[in-house]
């Protein structure tokens, strides 16, 4: 891929001016960042984790060559950044250099970077901009893309957030290139998940281009980045805060969190959600919606790029209790969103939780 090609610009747009941004995904794209900020922005938070510090100490400098005043904040990695002491420690560096509601904040890093910041940014006296630099194949797909903004408590994931478009996000994919295999293949999960509620040439591009799907610089990873962050531009251009369409994104994630949560976060969020997927796809089946030959090429699909397919058969009544907890439950109904086929998604009201303990046990090793 040549690192001059143009880059991609992907709407999002809303019912408010201010839910309206644009995704680019291309090469060499901070210097976007002084048209894309603004003359009012003086100061600017830099969030990134330990990790990731050299990068973070890149976007400071390139902010200061062009003239603002760059912060740093480093952050733990992963899911360990995204806590309440995390986000309060962030509040503190905004504080004790004097932001003001016209400066901004910037993420760099993976999806758990963006939510922590962008909850920071949503908060900081009642709002400032943001814009996200996710690094890794799941923050671009994903977390950075949709304005949903999240930290972690003792009782689950994502629990506690709040809805906040940033004001841009730069998919860089040359920071792709640092990506170990598994991170990258973990991050497909994602893409996966939107082959399957929407477009149906994703699942064919994996299966169909083996060895590209591990290259991150490969036109093929590219092509399978853009087409995911479509589908979530269309879904969330029309459902910010999930009140319909929305909830299609999370298919494999009711499951795939509560397994995040019995793991204490040490299990990647993409290896989860391929389980989730798994489960999903045999929950349709059993409700009689989905016919066994595409749940056969889910676990074709996810098993192919190395990612479980299978859970514990001992942790059901954790991952149970997990559930009932979860965002998508209405009262003592547990919600699941399920398919008809590829492409046509829908909600599944379960009215017997025996029906998901069966089901579990075509996921249990």
């Amino acid at each position: 891929m040549s690192e001059n090609s143009a880059p991609t610009t992907i709407h999002v747009s809303g019912k408010q001016p201010s839910e309206h941004y644009d995704v680019l995904v291309g090469d060499n794209l901070l210097p976007q960042l002084p048209s894309i900020l603004g003359h009012r922005v003086k100061k600017i938070l830099v969030i990134h984790p330990r990790a990731l510090r050299s990068t973070g100490e890149l976007v400071m400098e390139d902010l200061r060559s062009a003239g603002y005043e760059s912060f740093s904040a480093e952050i733990p990695d992963a899911e360990e950044g995204k806590h309440l002491q995390v986000a309060g420690f962030c509040w503190q560096v905004l504080g004790q250099n004097d932001f003001t509601r016209t400066d901004a904040v910037i993420s760099v890093g993976g999806g758990a970077v963006s939510d922590l910041a962008g909850f920071v940014a949503s908060t900081w006296m009642r709002g400032v901009k943001v814009i996200h630099i996710p690094t890794t194949l799941l923050g671009m797909v994903d977390a950075a893309v949709g304005g949903k903004t999240a930290i972690n408590t003792a009782e689950g994931k994502n629990l506690v957030g709040t809805f906040y478009p940033p004001l841009a996000v730069l998919c860089e994919l040359g920071t792709l290139r640092t990506l170990p295999e598994n991170e990258l293949l973990t991050g497909m999960a994602e893409v996966i998940k939107c082959g399957f509620i929407a477009d149906s040439k994703i699942l064919d591009l994996i299966e169909n281009n083996p060895e590209k799907v591990r290259d991150s610089q490969s036109e093929v990873v590219r092509e399978l980045i853009e087409r995911s962050i479509r589908v979530k531009a269309e879904v969330v251009s029309e459902d910010l805060k999930e009140t319909g369409r929305r909830e299609f994104l999370n298919y494999g994630h009711t499951l795939g969190h509560a397994i995040e949560h019995a793991e204490r976060y040490q299990w990647r969020h993409g290896a989860a959600v391929a389980v989730g997927m798994v489960f999903a796809a045999e929950l349709s089946l059993a409700a009689g919606y989905l016919n066994e030959k595409t749940v056969d090429r889910t676990r074709e699909i996810c098993a192919s790029l190395g990612l479980p397919t299978t859970y514990r058969a001992d942790k059901w009544a954790q991952l149970l209790e997990t559930m009932r907890r979860d965002k998508k439950t209405r009262g003592n109904l547990l919600r699941f969103v399920v398919l008809e086929e590829i492409g046509k998604p829908r909600i599944y009201e379960v009215p017997d939780e025996s029906i998901l303990f069966a089901t579990f046990q075509e996921i249990s090793e």
